[in-house]
């Protein structure tokens, strides 16, 4: 220890400024030295989180945008598939209609209202000669009334028991006073089978004065 300091002790003055110098250069380089690197350190911790930031924030960008064009995509389809299904759904149903397709048929005319009667001697001399016309059988209003009020005075229920044809079992009935057997034989289709009913009387009877006489109007006595 003494050599040196005395060693030291020993230098001249312009080799201890010298010496002086260059502890306090190795001094401030020391400084320097340590000081630099904590600096760099926080540059280089800056410089990584900068670069970290922006690829975050350009990944979040990314990952957005994939998935808008992801949403976007399925949207479309869901539209094409929809819009499939509806087109497909249309030509089955105009195919259906095609093939269950009849052809219309006309509609068919009412029936002609059927023609009121009155219930009475007219209404049941007309209706009467509306079935002999539509048959062909003459016959005249004034023909038919003239003998029924001959034979029956307009009584549809008349009966005849007393002449040859009572006695014969086969009385004369009804406003023209016909047997059962004509009756049945010269029954006009449309009418009633019941001898008493008046229409069904007159027509039956019109239709055997034709037969035999040419009309009920050439009838003037018993016939």
């Amino acid at each position: 220890m003494r050599s040196t300091v005395s060693g030291y002790a020993a230098l001249s003055k312009a080799h201890k400024f010298s010496a002086a110098g260059l502890v306090t250069v190795a001094g401030t380089a020391a400084l320097t030295f340590a000081l630099v690197p904590q600096a760099s350190a926080a540059d280089a911790q800056s410089a990584a989180v900068k670069p970290v930031a922006q690829n975050a924030q350009s990944f979040g960008e990314t990952h957005d945008a994939e998935l808008a064009k992801a949403a976007d995509d399925a949207a479309a389809q869901a539209k094409a598939k929809a819009g499939a299904t509806v087109k497909a759904k249309a030509d089955e149903d105009r195919a259906s209609r095609s093939t269950e397709r009849k052809p219309i048929k006309p509609a068919a005319k009412p029936a002609p209202a059927k023609k009121a009667y009155a219930d009475n001697l007219d209404g049941w001399i007309n209706e009467s000669l509306d079935v002999l016309r539509a048959k062909g059988i003459p016959a005249s209003y004034e023909g038919i009334k003239r003998n029924i009020m001959r034979e029956s005075t307009g009584n549809p229920r008349a009966i005849n028991d007393w002449d040859i044809n009572a006695v014969n079992g086969v009385p004369s009935k009804g406003l023209l006073q016909i047997i059962d057997p004509t009756f049945k034989a010269y029954h006009v289709e449309g009418t009633s089978w019941d001898i008493y009913n008046p229409v069904a009387n007159i027509t039956a009877s019109c239709n055997y004065a034709a037969d035999k006489y040419g009309s009920m109007d050439n009838v003037n006595s018993a016939y």
